[in-house]
């Protein structure tokens, strides 16, 4: 038996076979991959995960690809013991789960377009396109190039510099869009019904979306197959929030785990948190906002997932918060200056949240904490420009040293 039975809508439960579609046709809710687990729990165990690659792809048994084709050697980053951070919060068993230095664009999104293209090989496609805040248009072009694919990326005309040369380096055509990230969107939705293209966080998303369950195997393999007692994770469209918590699901379905009691708190960007506004009004419905912020790749003003990831933190008993543009900036600050980690503008948001959440209570000094950093600051540098110390100029004499250094220390 496959271990992919199909596809299913969320809201209606209509049923549908493994094809390149993300919409119900019945009810026009989203789509979700299901898994035979009876069959899988056949088929996996700690140990063949151990003897896999050093990839995501030592979790195939649990992802809806036949063969890896593409991102061979995405996933696996380190976790680490955040001893100075921890310390700095409060915090005596915190862990960074670091895709800021994920392969090959150093941010997760690297995870997500390895399930996605290799699924769109295995389906015949020959142009891959996506809509995007940054990060994920530079991984569908990198992928692109490494599978041959064509490639096509919409971003909003005002992305950070850094992001949109992360892309042209990979000669796809970048188109950017006078609008928000969700015009671009709305856009692509209109292509994708026009062209066969496979739109990774379109047409492609079921699959896509699965990719990032693989930040929750990681984390349990690594903490010795424990689960941890909470998890903070930045929230644009809320997927990631989703399938962190289906990762974790799964691993105690096919018997991998034995409980799991972990509590999932998402992360917001103050000027742009529909999901988090939704939660703290006790909403069970999204309201679109127009997003205001410096965390563009979180910038989702009408969150495709919003509802589910509220759904995530109501059964985890979790919680959300938001973080300011100036919070955001002293949390990439705080990351780097305390465990050496630089982060985008979306990790700051998860330093800033996770700081709050001790503050008030929500995380306890001894629960064993994992805090998840989804991308690499030096694609976002101008966020801080004017925020870090002034360089010091001197003249090539030690006399010169002497007064302008050393008299400082």
């Amino acid at each position: 038996m496959a271990k992919v039975q199909g596809l299913k809508c969320r809201e209606c439960g209509r049923e549908y076979a493994v094809e390149p579609m993300h919409v119900c046709e019945f009810c026009f809710g989203p789509l979700e991959v299901v898994y035979n687990y009876d069959e899988i729990r056949k088929n996996i165990s700690r140990e063949k995960i151990e003897e896999g690659p050093k990839s995501l792809w030592r979790y195939v048994d649990l992802l809806p690809v036949e063969e890896p084709r593409v991102g061979l050697s995405a996933g696996f980053t380190p976790l680490r013991k955040a001893e100075n951070l921890g310390k700095a919060l409060g915090l005596e068993n915190l862990y960074i789960k670091d895709d800021s230095v994920n392969h090959p664009t150093l941010s997760f999104k690297d995870r997500v377009v390895s399930v996605a293209l290799s699924k769109a090989v295995e389906f015949g496609f020959d142009t891959a396109a996506c809509a995007s805040t940054g990060n994920l248009a530079n991984s569908v072009a990198s992928h692109s190039a490494q599978a041959g694919l064509q490639c096509f990326v919409f971003i909003p005309a005002n992305l950070e510099s850094q992001k949109i040369f992360g892309s042209l380096v990979f000669a796809p055509t970048v188109v950017a869009v006078e609008g928000t990230y969700d015009d671009v969107n709305r856009l692509c939705s209109e292509i994708a019904n026009e062209l066969q293209w496979a739109f990774v966080n379109i047409n492609i998303r079921p699959f896509y979306a699965e990719g990032s369950k693989t930040l929750a195997f990681e984390v349990v393999e690594q903490l010795g197959w424990r689960v941890p007692d909470a998890v903070v994770a930045p929230a644009a469209s809320g997927s990631l929030i989703t399938k962190i918590w289906k990762g974790l699901q799964e691993f105690l379905k096919v018997g991998l785990i034995d409980e799991l009691k972990t509590r999932v708190y998402g992360a917001q960007a103050e000027g742009c948190s529909p999901i988090a506004k939704a939660w703290k009004e006790g909403r069970d419905y999204i309201i679109p906002v127009k997003p205001n912020t410096i965390a563009k790749s979180i910038a989702i003003g009408n969150p495709a997932d919003g509802i589910y990831a509220l759904q995530v933190t109501k059964e985890s008993r979790g919680d959300w918060e938001t973080a300011t543009d100036e919070e955001i900036v002293e949390g990439i600050k705080l990351l780097a200056e305390t465990e050496g980690i630089f982060t985008e503008t979306a990790g700051g948001t998860t330093v800033a949240v996770l700081k709050k959440l001790v503050q008030r209570g929500a995380l306890r000094k001894d629960e064993l904490v994992v805090a998840y950093i989804t991308g690499n600051g030096y694609k976002t540098m101008e966020v801080l420009e004017g925020h870090l110390r002034e360089t010091v100029h001197i003249r090539p004499t030690l006399a010169d040293f002497k007064e302008k250094i050393l008299a400082r220390v």
